[in-house]
This record gives C-alpha cells, structure tokens and sequence, in this order.
C-alpha cells in the first residue's frame, strides 16, 4: 500500500494548519540554500520558497508516488528530488534551513538521527521540524494496542510499530547539545471534528496505518481493517466527536 496523495489531501485543512505554524518560527535572514525533508508532494515547500523569495529550496521525499506531480511546481529556485532522509545525510552539502512537516516520525532512533541532521546546518543555520506526538494520540494507541492482540499479531508475524517519537524534554536537551540555541519548543492540539467513525479511519488511513497494511497478507488486510474501525466505535461513543491531534514543533538555531 503506497503513499496516496489523494487520501493523504482529503485532510489538508488539519495538516496544513502545523506547517503554517512552524513556518513562522523561521526567520528570513541568512537562508540562502534550504531543504525540505519528507517534502510529501512538493505543495508546502512551494509555499516556503514563495514565503523566502532569497532562497533556494529543494524538496526531498523517498516515495515517488507523492512527488508524481511536484515537477509543475518547480522554479529556477525550487527543485524536488526522490531520496531517502539517510542518503540525503550522507551528502556533504549543509544549509541555511533544513524544514521537516511530519516526516521525521517515520525514523528511527532519533538520539542518533537528530545530530546527524543538525550537523548539515551551517552556522546560523534554522532547523523547523514538526512530528505528530503519536504515542499520546488516541488512534495510534488503538492501532498499535490491537496489533499486539490475536489473531492480528499473527497476521503481521509479530510486527508492530512503536512510536520512535521522543518526549519533548528530550528534544530540548538533543537539540541543545548540539549547537543551537533560540530554541522554540512546544507541544500543540490540532482538533480534528469528525461526523462519524469512517471520517477518523480515514484520518489515519493516510498516513500511520500505511505500513501496518502494508505487513498484512492480502486476503487478512479487511479483517484488520474490519477490527480497527470497530475499536475506533468503541472509542469514540458519540459522533460529531472531537479528535485531540497532538504535534510536537521544535525550531532551533545552529550557534
């Protein structure tokens, strides 16, 4: 089950609201050369480079689905390229911005991850990177709780995908002992109002349910999807019921 730009869009409303967010964090000056990690389809990182008219921006996704479209948006100062964020490090170009809106929570072991990106920065260069918090967030819960339960343990083969989503406090300490400073550190509500349960499988669908399908043998896939929207009924007793999204915004800036 491949990255599909258009169930990801039906909540562009919700997920454009964090970018706006953490897109006011950066600052203009100094940003001559800045990149995008997880750019999706290229529609966000077109908005930064017409946001910092002095920069170039380069776009980076690893799924050649959701860039299909991103070349009618390059410029002479915008380029997209299909890349993986660990080949994109192993690169000894650095920049004046690196951006990331929900990306990043799909890799792991961000003790290590986030230096190695911080490293890529030059001097008064602006990291802004946003990640949902999805260790507290009730769909991800529900998912992650239900693959650990049989029979669907079995149909994934014991794979499951724990949340390498740090708590905020450590993102302070990582990004200060790093090298940056001016640091803008929160944890924020984005409230999702769905008028049905098929409106919130939906949400999820597009994004932290991908690689769960992707793990399932054909014929055990609407079994699974049958369980997870059942559990989300359970939850969610009363509709239209409010859906606490919560993100975490970190912002920096490299001493």
């Amino acid at each position: 089950m491949p990255w599909n730009p258009t169930v990801y869009n039906q909540f562009k409303d919700i997920r454009f609201k964090p970018f706006y967010d953490l897109s006011e964090l950066v600052t203009a000056d100094k940003i001559e050369h800045a990149v995008d990690l997880g750019c999706g389809t290229g529609e966000q990182t077109a908005i930064l480079s017409e946001q910092f008219s002095q920069a170039t921006f380069l776009g980076v996704d690893s799924s050649a689905e959701m860039l299909s479209k991103s070349h009618q948006l390059e410029t002479e100062r915008l380029k997209f390229r299909q890349s993986s964020v660990e080949n994109f490090l192993a690169e000894p170009k650095t920049w004046d911005l690196i951006f990331s809106n929900a990306a990043l929570q799909w890799l792991e072991d961000h003790q290590v991850l986030f230096p190695k990106i911080i490293s890529k920065l030059n001097a008064g260069g602006q990291l802004a990177i946003q990640m949902p918090y999805q260790q507290e967030n009730i769909l991800n819960k529900i998912l992650f709780e239900l693959s650990m339960e049989e029979p669907y343990r079995s149909y994934l083969k014991g794979w499951n995908r724990a949340s390498s989503v740090l708590d905020i406090d450590s993102y302070a300490q990582l990004l200060f002992d790093n090298g940056l400073d001016q640091l803008n550190l929160s944890l924020r509500v984005y409230p999702l109002i769905a008028p049905d349960a098929e409106t919130l499988y939906n949400f999820i669908a597009g994004s932290a349910l991908i690689p769960y399908i992707e793990h399932l043998e054909e014929e055990k896939k609407p079994l699974f999807v049958a369980a997870f929207k059942t559990r989300i009924k359970k939850h969610f007793v009363k509709f239209p019921a409010i859906y606490s999204f919560k993100r975490i915004l970190l912002y920096g800036r490299k001493r």
